[in-house]
């Protein structure tokens, strides 16, 4: 989220600042679903589930957050459309 942060000068010149602010959000949180490694959180969860015996795998990872992604890809351009 430092990124959301880092734009906020940016947002703030703009003439929609709302949708901006929409699309920022919708944005920083699909590197997160994508992927394994898009989020320090993501990292922390599967360490936590390893330490009990559960294997988190990037391959298995992506396989739930690929659709997702694009889901919220597709519902977030609707949305904003």
């Amino acid at each position: 989220m430092p990124a959301v942060l880092a734009l906020k000068p940016f947002v703030q010149s703009l003439m929609d600042q709302e949708r901006a602010w929409l699309v920022i959000a919708m944005s920083s949180t699909l590197a997160g679903n994508l992927t394994l490694v898009g989020s320090v959180a993501n990292l922390i969860v599967a360490e936590r589930a390893r330490s009990t015996g559960i294997e988190v795998s990037f391959g298995a990872y992506c396989l739930a957050g690929v659709p997702v992604t694009l889901l919220s890809l597709i519902f977030g351009a609707w949305w904003l459309s």
